[in-house]
């Protein structure tokens, strides 16, 4: 059985939100649904009023927010240079940061960085760092890239990429530069 929460007090909020920020990045309304869960855990454990701890997450993120703690911008531009690593397409970047709370400016601002970083063939460098990850294409044998072709393929979509940057991903030979690379 799981112990039960601690009734919320601002210190007790404090504290339980510095330790989030300590393990994750995260932007304001992330962390402001993270701690309205355990507030409505605490409230409906203690038969406390909820509204009363939504005011004291209103402050704190407020504050947080004020002393540079929490940046969405910077949560924004970190994450989108994480997921492109991660191989993943210009669009489902912009769909993981709404998710996660950020604003549309922050979004468009950390696409634009990311499109001047990586060059007008964002989402082709996205799928290369994809097709690399997930051994397709040109990472097979080359026995089998042939017959894996279309797989390769619905992978790519399905991952979020267009057709066309699917098919030049696939259509590329494997550095032979890069580690793991099967010829």
């Amino acid at each position: 059985m799981s112990k039960p929460p601690r009734r919320i007090s601002p210190s007790v909020l404090e504290n339980i939100a510095l330790h989030y920020l300590d393990r994750f990045d995260s932007s304001a309304e992330n962390l402001r649904r993270v701690l309205m869960r355990r507030v409505a855990r605490a409230a409906r454990h203690h038969g406390d009023d909820p509204a009363e701890g939504a005011a004291l997450v209103a402050a704190l993120v407020a504050g947080f927010c004020a002393s540079g703690l929490i940046d969405d911008a910077r949560f924004a531009e970190n994450r989108s240079r994480s997921l492109h690593r991660r191989g993943r397409p210009a669009r489902a970047i912009r769909q993981t940061l709404a998710a996660k709370g950020v604003g549309d400016e922050e979004i468009a601002a950390a696409l634009a960085d990311l499109a001047e970083e990586t060059g007008a063939a964002g989402d082709l460098a996205a799928a290369r760092h994809y097709v690399r990850r997930r051994r397709l294409g040109p990472w097979r044998p080359p026995e089998e890239r042939a017959a894996r072709r279309d797989k390769d393929l619905a992978a790519l979509a399905r991952a979020g990429f267009s057709w066309g940057v699917a098919q030049a991903a696939l259509d590329e030979d494997a550095d032979p530069g890069e580690s793991g690379a099967v010829r």
